[in-house]
C-alpha cells in the first residue's frame, strides 16, 4: 500500500513529466519551418496571385529572414525584382541599345530554343542569332554565350548551343569570343550553368546582356539576377548583373508567373517540384488558402 506522503510525491513527479511532455510537444509544433517549404510557399503564392499575395509574401519573407537572415535578403531582392518585371522592365527590339561597355566586362548571353528532331535549327533561334549578331558586331569586344543542351529527338550529338556557336562562326563572329555552354535543358540551368563558367573561367565579366524572345527575357533576366543574388558569398557581393537585353519580336509565345515560379524553385535546389509546375502536376491547393 503506498503511504499518503509518498502518494503525493508520485503524484508531482507525474505532473511535472506530464508538463514537460507537453512543453515538448508545444516546442515541437512552433519549431521554425525548413526554408525551401517557406520560399515554396512564398514563390508559389506570388506565382499563383501575384499582387494579390503581396501581404502573404512580405509575412514570409519576415518567417525566412528569422529563420536565415542571409537568405532572407537574398529572397526580398528577387521578389522585389519579380514584381518589377511586368512594369518596368525595357525591351530592346533587334540589338543591344546604345552605352553598354564594349569591353570584356560585358558577355552577351543567348538562350537557346528546341531544336528539330534531326538537330537542326528552328526559325525562332535562327532569329535570336540574328539579334545576337547584330549585338555582337555593335560591341566587337564582348563574350557572347550560346545557351542550350541537347534537344533533339533524334540526334542526341547535336545541341542547341553547339548548332548556334556554328552559325555565328559562319556569320563572322570570332570564334575566341564564343562560350559554349550545352549541357541545360531548362531556363534555370542556364542561368545555373552560365553563372559557373563565366565565375570560374572569366573572371572579368561582370555584367550580363540578354538576348531571346521578347516573352522570354522577363523570365530570363528573373532567374539570371536571382542565380547571382543566391551564389554570392554575402548579400550584396553578387559577381554578376543583368544590365540590359535584346529581342527578337516573337509572333506568339508566352511564359506565365507561375512557370518562373518553378523556375526559381529550381534555382533553390527542388527540381522535383520545379518540374511539378512546369508540367502542370503541382496542386496549389495543397497549400494555405490566401487570406
Amino acid at each position: 500500500m503506498i503511504k499518503g506522503k509518498t502518494r503525493v510525491s508520485l503524484l508531482i513527479a507525474l505532473l511535472v513529466s506530464a508538463a514537460v511532455l507537453c512543453a515538448a510537444c508545444g516546442s515541437k509544433a512552433s519549431s521554425p519551418r525548413a526554408a525551401g517549404e517557406i520560399i515554396e510557399e512564398m514563390v508559389v503564392d506570388y506565382g499563383h496571385y501575384g499582387a494579390e499575395a503581396s501581404s502573404r509574401v512580405k509575412d514570409l519573407l519576415k518567417e525566412l529572414s528569422a529563420a536565415d537572415a542571409g537568405l532572407g535578403t537574398r529572397w526580398e531582392k528577387i521578389c522585389r525584382l519579380w514584381s518589377s518585371l511586368d512594369t518596368e522592365l525595357k525591351l530592346n527590339y533587334d540589338v543591344l541599345p546604345d552605352g553598354l561597355p564594349d569591353t570584356e566586362e560585358l558577355c552577351i548571353v543567348a538562350l537557346g530554343f528546341q531544336l528539330e528532331p534531326d538537330g537542326t535549327m528552328r526559325e525562332e533561334l535562327i532569329q535570336r542569332l540574328n539579334v545576337l549578331l547584330r549585338s555582337a558586331e555593335k560591341y566587337p569586344r564582348a563574350y557572347v554565350v550560346c545557351t542550350g543542351g541537347g534537344t533533339a529527338a533524334e540526334n542526341k550529338s547535336a545541341t542547341e548551343a553547339g548548332e548556334m556557336a556554328k552559325w555565328l562562326i559562319a556569320n563572322g563572329v570570332a570564334e575566341k569570343r564564343i562560350i559554349v555552354e550545352d549541357n541545360s535543358l531548362t531556363t534555370a540551368q542556364n542561368a545555373i550553368f552560365t553563372y559557373d563558367i563565366l565565375t570560374t573561367q572569366y573572371p572579368a565579366v561582370r555584367k550580363i546582356a540578354l538576348v531571346s524572345s521578347d516573352y522570354h527575357i522577363a523570365t530570363g533576366t528573373l532567374l539570371f539576377s536571382a542565380e547571382s543574388l543566391l551564389r554570392a558569398a554575402t548579400p550584396g557581393s553578387e559577381k554578376l548583373e543583368v544590365i540590359s537585353n535584346a529581342a527578337w519580336k516573337a509572333p506568339s509565345g508566352s511564359l506565365s508567373a507561375m512557370f518562373q515560379a518553378g523556375a526559381l524553385i529550381e534555382l533553390s535546389g527542388d527540381t522535383e517540384t520545379a518540374f511539378e509546375i512546369y508540367y502542370d502536376n503541382y496542386d496549389i491547393h495543397e497549400l494555405p488558402p490566401l487570406k
